[in-house]
């Protein structure tokens, strides 16, 4: 087969973020090695760099001096690896003769490059669902993420619950011992746009955490349209100059709206941060996610860990607290996790009793008054995080 010359030179800031971006979705151990790669593709619009592991697909454009066009597949992390390191002057990239050639002032590095022949052809991406904020993207799915599954012979449990109804899209997941859901508007195409999908936690995460904090463009979901909305079983998400694709997952996610207290014994307002602090303080004598005691009473939630050989620790915060005086204990881990996704400066813990699930939300305007039987009903709020307790000693 004729060889073509592959000739460019690109700014290494822009070239060290795409590689990045890209290289971060490959597998550590595909199961074909052809999967490790990454397609630079170089025209007269710039290059265009791919990964695909045939679960998740990526896709970014940057601008470059392309002196001859052509495509190089390239082992991702590893040129992603050599060009981070790189000194912030442009870089050229040579592909000729079966050698890579990626050259910047002193510095030179001569790669062996992948056979494009065996590479898989990406996904194209659905069509427009709707797009939505940036910034409500990022934290809506950092919110519900954290409580996933992580274990991959639980499916159902490692993905995210999505529901869109028309502007109104309800996300949700668990891992059996917490459940974290979050309800938001967006902007769909189609105002009458119904779906229920069960998407990939960790891509979702990565999504999120991969967006630009200083783009303000809104991110174009795609699922599909009309009645078509999820039957290619692929999402795909499109940010500024970067798209990407990941299969959305064939299982039943688990009905969890009944699992969701509408009423509660005692409402307990505290200062996250204070309180963040604090667990970590007490959690010192505790043994690896050994639970913490929480016991609230008016005015104050003393918190306590250990008892073991190690030793025992409590301390006291201030807390807004109404109803009857309870201890409960956590999962430390589980917590934090859920004290970090509130995005308020205080929380309110909902109650039943010591050994049913609490949930967690952000203070609201106003908490609700007890009706007649002394039972507080839960406030009105965008999102919430159910988190099992752990059975009390004794």
């Amino acid at each position: 087969m004729e060889q073509h010359t592959v000739s460019f030179t690109v700014p290494k800031d822009d070239f060290s973020s795409a590689l990045a971006w890209v290289a971060r979705s490959l597998p550590s151990k595909p199961t074909q090695p052809i999967l490790r790669g990454v397609m630079i593709e170089a025209d007269d619009d710039g290059l265009h760099l791919s990964g695909f592991d045939r679960e998740v697909s990526t896709r970014v454009h940057i601008n470059a001096e392309v002196d001859e066009p052509g495509s190089i597949l390239v082992a991702g992390k590893l040129v992603s690896d050599i060009v981070g390191s790189l000194p912030n002057k442009p870089i050229t990239m040579r592909y000729e003769d079966s050698t890579v050639t990626l050259s910047t002032g002193s510095s030179r590095f001569e790669l062996r490059p992948m056979t494009i022949e065996d590479y898989p052809v990406l996904p194209k991406l659905p069509e427009n669902t709707g797009t939505i904020d940036p910034h409500l993207f990022s934290q809506a799915i950092s919110q519900v993420a954290v409580a996933a599954g992580r274990d991959d012979t639980l499916p159902m449990l490692t993905g995210v619950h999505v529901e869109i109804d028309g502007s109104n899209v309800v996300l949700a997941a668990t891992d059996r011992f917490r459940l974290a859901v979050r309800q938001f508007s967006w902007n769909p195409s189609d105002s009458s746009s119904k779906a229920t999908l069960l998407v990939p936690a960790r891509t979702l995460a990565d999504a999120a955490r991969s967006l630009d904090p200083h783009n303000n463009q809104d991110i174009a979901i795609s699922v599909g349209s009309g009645e078509n909305i999820g039957k290619e079983g692929l999402l795909g998400i499109e940010m500024n100059e970067r798209h990407m694709t990941t299969r959305l997952l064939d299982a039943e996610f688990p009905k969890f709206r009944p699992l969701l207290p509408q009423n509660h014994t005692a409402l307990a307002s505290v200062e996250i941060d204070p309180l963040q602090d604090a667990i970590r303080r007490v959690s010192l004598v505790a043994d690896r996610n050994a639970q913490i005691q929480m016991e609230f009473s008016e005015g104050s939630v003393t918190l306590s860990a250990g008892g073991s050989e190690v030793g025992k620790a409590t301390e006291q915060l201030q807390c807004a607290f109404t109803g009857e005086p309870l201890t409960i204990a956590f999962n430390p881990g589980y917590l934090k996790d859920g004290l970090a996704a509130i995005g308020s400066q205080r929380v309110v813990f909902g109650f039943t009793m010591p050994s049913r699930p609490a949930i967690l939300i952000p203070e609201p305007a106003e908490l609700p008054e007890a009706d007649a039987e002394g039972n507080f009903p839960t406030p009105s709020t965008e999102f919430i995080y159910l988190l099992m307790p752990v059975r009390l000693p004794g």
